[in-house]
């Protein structure tokens, strides 16, 4: 076959794959060769992805990745894969990088920087391998060669997930005995944590570095929901090797559980007995000191950050007296100050995958900002206003961080309450975070006073108060079966580590401090879920202004060297008394202050007014609709020289297609461009009219107007059944929008008015005409 007529697909099977076969590469016992899915491309509107990565051929050896062939035809030059190679082998870790069209062959050791032209034959499995990993480490082989647990197949890792778990499983190898992991909420740390154990446990690594016998794991979580979900993940451990910790477990049975493999717990437990009162029947008190130090050979902290690793913190008490184990860390938030000391403890991080890495991957869900400013986001009192308890200070203006603590105005929450509950979709789960728990009970009453659904299940509050009743509504509300609870409030406890694919809506009704808790509030939205292309944060409290921090997802800031005077606080921040740790789980709530609750002025809350901005996620960034356009603007002066190359890619179905898909991997994506159209204050328009505002300030035509001038104009050639047909697919466009114009749906038009297609053929003409009135007629559209 001449090269210039090849396909990808014969290069690849005719001149690619036997040159790797010679070689061994999916030959030898353990040298594998795959195509790998890297990641599926960024969520946009209307079910539709950015572009997805592929990688070719991955070749892999002893469970390592080492090195990304990028193929291309033999009729292309052989070093046009380079850049995508490059990309590749970055993101999946892999030493060497290869482009070739069968021909030509060309490589890149992505550790040297070395790269150029290289003979055949390709190296082999074991030769790669030396290249890699010059030094033999008896223990990288061992839990290289045991597969992972992919549950016959249904799982398998995602890139970062692989690159995670070997770089944990190497820090191991390599006798690191404090190990930490950042990894973006929603990115599956609890299969990476869980892949990790079962490679120790299959390979018997253990302390003493000898395998002789299976290690002892513990995961030790801050909360009983992250210690369940965790040991629900392990379900592929023979169910010996498991073992949860609880205190009424060992009350019972008047002993600690020593015989499993992999112990799961909340450190609370480990701290008092899980809480119960002293001496009860004169019960010894349990804590982990039941345990001699050196029983653990390993152990997961889960969100190891939570009140960081710091010497008073009962983790550490825990870390210090279990020296001798290797720890591992697992955390959502990159280092800044508040967690200065996590990382101190553990190191810097072996692996990081940030939330803006997982969203233009595809692998979390992208969201929009509504910031909700209102006339009531300060109080002063003024006559007329009704104090009915407590001291007001008549002089002071009250702030947000002084609504809910100390100050209680029921008519503002209730308008709040109504505001967004008039903005979401009342049918879509939703979280709303409250100041207190109080709070959180006083917006679930007036959500369910105020909502569509007539269930009095409908919205629930989740607090630590809640206790046993609280879980039970989590895991009905996480449940993506169900339908209720539709909405829960609460105050501290449901920012971290709560699956719930299916958050449409968080409303933050108080002040997030922190940025670790902002990102993960953040969190409880990204999981992605069927045909969830965003979510929206309903934002009253100026929440958003930690988006403009560099620290959001940038490279976080040194910290704080001791000794540093802390910035001065802003007016009316008062330093927050010490968090009160109920052995409930971690809730952290200030002991309240004395309350003062005011009714308004009949009428005056009827004047509180809301004025709602849409801002947009963008190359990482949160941008205002304005910024937006500027951008768009400045993004189509590359894509399209003029007016006129516009209306002819415009009408040209598959031209448009993929100018549409273009703009959607550069960010715009249908949904956006259609809030555009709002913006430019032409709904009933085309993105094209869109398009041709912010680049050529062209003025919008209503589809309908387009129509009625391509009627006029378009059909005068064409048969009287033709004619009809264009009718037909015109009053598609004008009432359904541009996508009834693309190529695929003719065949679909075909079978509702004919049948199917040679009933059409009968009726209008061959294929070949059909599609040429389908295209002709779109020029008179956009003429």
């Amino acid at each position: 076959m001449h090269a210039t007529h090849e396909t990808e697909a014969d290069t690849r099977a005719n001149r690619i794959d036997p040159v790797l076969r010679d070689a061994g590469w999916g030959v030898v016992d353990g040298a594998h060769v795959h195509r790998e899915l890297i990641c599926p491309g960024r969520i946009l509107g209307g079910g539709q992805r950015g572009t997805a990565l592929s990688a070719d051929y991955v070749l892999s050896y002893r469970g390592r990745k080492l090195a990304v062939i990028e193929a291309k035809r033999a009729g292309l030059g052989h070093t046009t894969g380079v850049g995508q190679a490059k990309d590749y082998a970055g993101r999946l870790q892999a030493r060497f990088a290869y482009a070739t069209n069968g021909i030509g062959w060309y490589g890149i050791d992505m550790h040297t920087g070395a790269e150029g032209d290289i003979a055949l034959p390709f190296p082999t499995p074991e030769q790669l391998w030396l290249r890699c990993f010059p030094d033999g480490n008896d223990w990288r082989e061992r839990l290289g060669a045991v597969p992972f647990e992919t549950g016959g197949g249904k799982w398998q890792p995602r890139y970062y997930q692989h690159n995670a778990i070997t770089a944990v499983l190497d820090a191991i190898a390599n006798d690191r005995d404090r190990i930490l992991l950042t990894l973006a909420t929603g990115t599956g740390k609890t299969s990476i944590a869980f892949q990790i154990a079962w490679k120790l446990f299959h390979a018997k690594w253990n302390l003493s570095r000898d395998p002789v016998r299976r290690p002892r794991i513990l995961f030790l979580a801050d909360r009983n929901i992250l210690a369940d979900q965790a040991f629900n993940a392990f379900s592929a451990f023979p169910p010996d090797a498991l073992c949860r910790i609880r205190p009424e477990e060992i009350r019972k049975k008047g002993g600690i559980p020593r015989n499993a493999s992999v112990f799961f717990t909340i450190f609370q437990t480990f701290m008092t007995g899980g809480g119960e009162a002293e001496g009860e029947a004169g019960d010894a008190q349990f804590t982990f000191e039941g345990y001699e130090p050196e029983f653990f050979d390993f152990i997961v902290i889960d969100e190891c950050h939570r009140g960081g690793a710091r010497d008073e913190s009962t983790w550490r008490a825990i870390l210090e007296y279990f020296k001798p184990a290797v720890q591992l860390g697992l955390t959502a938030t990159p280092k800044r100050d508040v967690n200065a000391d996590t990382y101190a403890y553990f190191g810097e991080p072996v692996y990081t995958y940030a939330l803006k890495e997982g969203i233009g991957d595809g692998f979390l869900t992208p969201f929009k900002v509504r910031q909700m400013a209102s006339t009531l986001d300060e109080y002063r009192f003024t006559d007329g206003d009704q104090v009915l308890a407590g001291e007001i200070d008549r002089d002071r203006t009250y702030t947000e961080t002084d609504f809910n603590t100390r100050l209680v105005i029921d008519q503002r929450e209730q308008s709040r309450v109504q505001e967004f509950m008039d903005q979401i979709d009342q049918r879509q789960k939703t979280l709303v975070f409250c100041a207190t728990q109080d709070h959180a009970a006083r917006v679930r009453n007036f959500i369910n006073q105020v909502k569509d659904n007539p269930d009095p299940h409908y919205c629930e509050r989740v607090t630590a108060d809640d206790g046993d009743l609280g879980e039970r509504h989590l895991r009905e509300f996480q449940d993506n079966e169900k339908t209720l609870p539709t909405i829960l409030t609460t105050s501290q406890k449901l920012s971290t580590g709560v699956d719930a694919l299916n958050v449409r809506n968080i409303v933050l009704l108080r002040p997030i401090k922190s940025m670790i808790e902002f990102k993960q509030i953040i969190g409880r939205g990204t999981r992605t879920f069927e045909g969830k292309d965003y979510f929206t944060i309903y934002d009253f409290v100026k929440a958003h202004q930690h988006f403009k921090d560099p620290e959001w997802d940038g490279e976080p800031l040194p910290p704080d060297a001791p000794g540093n005077p802390r910035p001065p606080r802003g007016d009316g921040e008062e330093p927050r008394p010490p968090p009160e740790t109920t052995g409930g789980g971690g809730v952290e709530e200030p002991p309240p202050p004395e309350r003062i609750v005011v009714k308004l002025a009949d009428g005056k809350e009827r004047s509180i007014r809301y004025i709602a901005a849409t801002t947009y996620w963008h190359e990482g960034r949160q941008i205002t609709a304005q910024e937006f356009m500027a951008q768009l603007f400045g993004d189509l002066g590359a894509l399209v020289a003029d007016e006129d190359e516009l209306r002819t890619i415009w009408s040209d179905p598959d031209r448009r297609e993929a100018f549409i898909q273009r703009l959607a991997d550069l960010g715009y994506d249908s949904d956006r461009l259609d809030d555009m159209r709002r913006l430019i204050d032409a709904p009933n328009s085309d993105i094209f009219d869109v398009l041709a505002y912010v680049r050529f300030t062209l003025a919008p035509l209503a589809r309908s107007e387009r129509v009625q001038s391509a009627k006029a104009q378009g059909l005068g050639g064409y048969e009287r059944e033709m004619r009809a047909f264009l009718e037909f697919v015109l009053d598609k466009y004008q009432y359904e929008g541009i996508r009834e114009l693309a190529s695929g749906k003719i065949a679909d038009f075909l079978r509702i008015r004919y049948g199917g297609v040679n009933d059409a053929k009968r009726a209008l003409g061959s294929v070949d005409d059909i599609r040429r009135a389908f295209v002709d007629i779109q020029g008179h559209l956009f003429r």
